[in-house]
C-alpha cells in the first residue's frame, strides 16, 4: 500500500504511464498489418529454417548476427507474438530512456519531459519504421541500458564501478550480436569514457575504458567461438563481415570504393578530435550527448541507403540532443546549429513513412467493415494479396511432406504457406548476389524436387530448365509450374 501511496504522489509516475498508454496505442495497430514486409519474411523463414533443423548460416543464410534469427525461432515466427515483443522491448525502452534522460538532465526537467516524449512517439509511430520487427528496434533496449549503467557509476559504490562498466559492455554486445552496427554505440561509449576529464588518466584506462571493452569483447567471443566449434565459422564470418562490406560499398562509392564511407569517417575523427580539445570546457552530459549524436549520425548513413528503419539507431541521441540543447545554456547555439544541419541531412536523405494519419484510419476502416482484407493489405504493400493468394493456393494444392520454391523476393509466402524453403539462400537477390547460389539452387531443386515453383514478376528470369514442370496457374503475374512426376 505504502509503494502505490507513493505512486501516486509522483509526477515521474504519472508522466511515465501517460507516455506508456499514448506510446502503446501509437504502436498497437502494427500487431495486425498483415505479412508483407520483405525483411521480416526473411527473417520469418531463416526461423522456420533453424526450427526445422537446419544450421545458421551453413543452411539458412542472412547477412545479420544471430539473436535476430535466434529471437524469431524461439517465437515460431509468428509475426503477432514477434511484433508483440517488439512493442513491450519498445515500452521498456521508454522507461529506461526516462531514467537517462532524468541522470543527463537532472537539473532540467522540461529536457526530460519534452526528450522522453518526442521519443515516445517518434518510436511508436511508422514516420522511421518503429512499427517493423527489424533488428534496431530490439538492440534499442540494450543500448538504453548501457547508456544508462554508464551514466549511474557516479551513484554507485566504487566498489561496483568495474562491474557496472563490465556490464554496460555486455549489453552492448548484446544489441552487436543483434546488428553490427551497434558497434559505432560502444565507440561513442568508449570515446567518452576515455576523453572525459579526470585527474587520474591510467585509472581512468584501467576502471573504466578496460571492463568496458572486456565487457564488450566476451559474448561476442563466445559466439565466434560457438560457430567454430560447430564447424560453421567460415560462413558465419562470411556473412557477418564479407557480406557487409560489400552492401555498405554499394551505396558509399565516391570516386572510389567506399569513398563516401571515407570521406564520412574522417569528419567523424575530426569532430571527435574537436571534442578532445574541447572537452575541459564541455559539460560532462553535453559531451556524452553529443559524442553519442555524432556516432550514431555515422550509424545512419553508414551504408549510404535511405531505409527509413536506419533511424531508429539515431533516435535515442537525436532526442537527448533535443533536450540537452534545452537544458545547456553555453553550449545551446553550438547545440541547435549542429541538429538543425543535421535535421536537413536527414530529411533530404531517408525516405519518412509519411502516412501517418491513414495508417490508423486505415485499421479502423478494415475493423468497422468499411473495407475489405484485400483493400486493407493493399495500404501496406499493393503485392500482399497476391502474396496471401499464392499462399492460399499453395496450402490447397501441396501436402504438409511436399515442399515449394519460391523464385522471388517474397519470402513471407513461405510462413503464410507454411513451407519451409529447400535452401539456405531464400530470396532471389540473394541468390544473384553469390558465386555459389544458382549451383546451391539447382542442388536444392534436383534433391528435394519441389512440388511447385513459383515465379515471382519483377526478378530476373527463372535461370534453370522448367522441364519436368509444366505451367498450372497464373495469379497475378506470378506463375505457378507443377512438378510432372
Amino acid at each position: 500500500m505504502k509503494l502505490i501511496t507513493r505512486l501516486e504522489k509522483s509526477a515521474s509516475f504519472w508522466f511515465l504511464l501517460i507516455a506508456s498508454v499514448v506510446f502503446f496505442f501509437l504502436r498497437w495497430p502494427s500487431l495486425f498489418e498483415p505479412y508483407w514486409y520483405g525483411d521480416e519474411g526473411i527473417y520469418q523463414s531463416v526461423g522456420m529454417l533453424i526450427n526445422s533443423g537446419a544450421s545458421l548460416y551453413s543452411e539458412a543464410w542472412d547477412n545479420k548476427p544471430p539473436l535476430l534469427y535466434v529471437l524469431y525461432a524461439l517465437f515460431n515466427s509468428e509475426q503477432f507474438v514477434v511484433r508483440t515483443v517488439s512493442l513491450f522491448f519498445g515500452l521498456i525502452s521508454l522507461w529506461v530512456f526516462y531514467l537517462t534522460a532524468k541522470r543527463l538532465f537532472a537539473n532540467s526537467t522540461i529536457s526530460v519531459l519534452v526528450s522522453t516524449s518526442i521519443f515516445a512517439i517518434l518510436f511508436g509511430t511508422r514516420l522511421i519504421e518503429g512499427n517493423i520487427a527489424n533488428a534496431e528496434n530490439f538492440m534499442m533496449l540494450p543500448i538504453l541500458a548501457s547508456a544508462y549503467l554508464i551514466l549511474s557509476t557516479d551513484f554507485l559504490k566504487k566498489l561496483w564501478e568495474g562491474r557496472i562498466y563490465f556490464l554496460a559492455g555486455i549489453l552492448l554486445s548484446l544489441a552487436f550480436l543483434t546488428k553490427i552496427v551497434a558497434i559505432f554505440d560502444f565507440l561513442a561509449f568508449a570515446s567518452f569514457l576515455f576523453i572525459s576529464r579526470e585527474k587520474d588518466f591510467k585509472q581512468q584506462i584501467l576502471k573504466k575504458v578496460f571492463p568496458f571493452t572486456l565487457g564488450f569483447l566476451a559474448p561476442i567471443s563466445l559466439t565466434f567461438l560457438y560457430f567454430f566449434l560447430t564447424n560453421n565459422f567460415k560462413d558465419f564470418f562470411s556473412a557477418l563481415l564479407f557480406s557487409n562490406v560489400g552492401y555498405v560499398g554499394y551505396g558509399n562509392k565516391f570516386f572510389i570504393p567506399q569513398g563516401l564511407l571515407y570521406l564520412k569517417a574522417f569528419i567523424l575523427a575530426a569532430f571527435v578530435g574537436f571534442l578532445f580539445l574541447k572537452r575541459n570546457s564541455i559539460n560532462k552530459s553535453v559531451l556524452f550527448v553529443v559524442l553519442w549524436f555524432a556516432f550514431s549520425l555515422f550509424n545512419a548513413f553508414f551504408a549510404g541507403r535511405s531505409y527509413a528503419h536506419y533511424l531508429l539507431v539515431l533516435l535515442p541521441s537525436f532526442c537527448l540532443m533535443i533536450g540537452v540543447s534545452i537544458s545547456a545554456r553555453k553550449e545551446r547555439f553550438f547545440l541547435i546549429i549542429l541538429l538543425a544541419l543535421s535535421i536537413v541531412a536527414i530529411l533530404n536523405t531517408f525516405k519518412l513513412k509519411a502516412k501517418f494519419i491513414p495508417y490508423y484510419s486505415n485499421l479502423i476502416s478494415f475493423c468497422t467493415n468499411k473495407k475489405d482484407v484485400s483493400s486493407y493489405q493493399s495500404f501496406f504493400d499493393r503485392n500482399t494479396p497476391r502474396d496471401y493468394e499464392l499462399a492460399r493456393y499453395i496450402r490447397a494444392n501441396t501436402s504438409s511432406n511436399e515442399s515449394i520454391f519460391i523464385w522471388g523476393n517474397n519470402a513471407q509466402v513461405y510462413k503464410l504457406s507454411n513451407k519451409i524453403p529447400i535452401m539456405r539462400y531464400i530470396v532471389a537477390y540473394h541468390i544473384t548476389n553469390y558465386p555459389t547460389g544458382f549451383t546451391e539452387m539447382q542442388n536444392a531443386i534436383n534433391s528435394k524436387r519441389p512440388k511447385l515453383i513459383i515465379v515471382m514478376p519483377n526478378v530476373p528470369p527463372f535461370p534453370l530448365s522448367l522441364n519436368e514442370y509444366n505451367e498450372k496457374i497464373n495469379i497475378r503475374n506470378a506463375t505457378i509450374y507443377e512438378r510432372i512426376f
